[in-house]
Formats: C-alpha cells, structure tokens, sequence
C-alpha cells in the first residue's frame, strides 16, 4: 500500500450503506443506517491485508465527519467504532445519548464540548 490512509478515497455508497476504501481489488468498509436523527454504525469490515495501516481510523474519521455535516448523532455498535469514538474525545459529543454510558462518558457531553442548554 504505497498511499497513507489519509490520503484514500472513503466513498459513501448510499445504495449498499456503507463507507468504503477500496484498494488493490479489495474493499473496506462501515456499514450504517440512517434513524431518526442518527447515524448506526453495526459493523466494519477490513481487510486482513489492510490491517494495522489505518484504513479503519479513515472510514471511522469519515463516519464522523458525516454525522457531523449532517448534524446526526452516533450509535456506534460496532466494537470498532465505539472503541474509536472512546479514544476520540473530539467525536465524544456525537455519541447518541442512549449509547454515552456503554462507553464511559457522562450523560451529557461537557460544556467545552457543547454550548448550554437554553
């Protein structure tokens, strides 16, 4: 794999919904749903060639940035993304408020995170 991670094509295949990176033949990617407001992300598939060089940090990053753009939250149901999401504490205020607890953090995002409530 000569490209960073970073530098991939995450593509959004809305007809299969999935993320995915494809390279050398094979395809990675994030499956995801669409719910009232949020986005479920249930499984992730890499593959084992791609493992341990951060294709699955980008399709992650990629899942992140289009909950953000579409100002949806984040159930992350799969082990991966919820464990991306932990380690990430820019995307903790994306995490639905039903999902915060399985993952450790406070009910409601901090206030450095997210304005006030009115």
């Amino acid at each position: 794999m000569s490209n960073p991670p970073e530098a991939l094509e995450v593509v959004n295949n809305e007809a299969a919904h999935r993320f995915e990176i494809t390279l050398d033949g094979q395809t990675a990617f994030a499956e995801y749903s669409l719910v009232h407001g949020a986005v479920i992300l249930p499984h992730t598939v890499v593959p084992e060639a791609f493992e341990g060089k951060g294709i699955g940090g980008r399709l992650a990053s990629y899942a992140m940035q289009y909950a953000r753009d579409h100002d949806l939250k984040v159930i992350p149901l799969c082990p991966f993304m919820a464990a991306y999401m932990k380690r990430h504490a820019e995307t903790h205020d994306l995490v639905h408020r039903l999902y915060r607890e399985r993952l450790g953090l406070p009910a409601e995002p901090s206030s450095t995170t997210a304005p006030p409530a009115p």
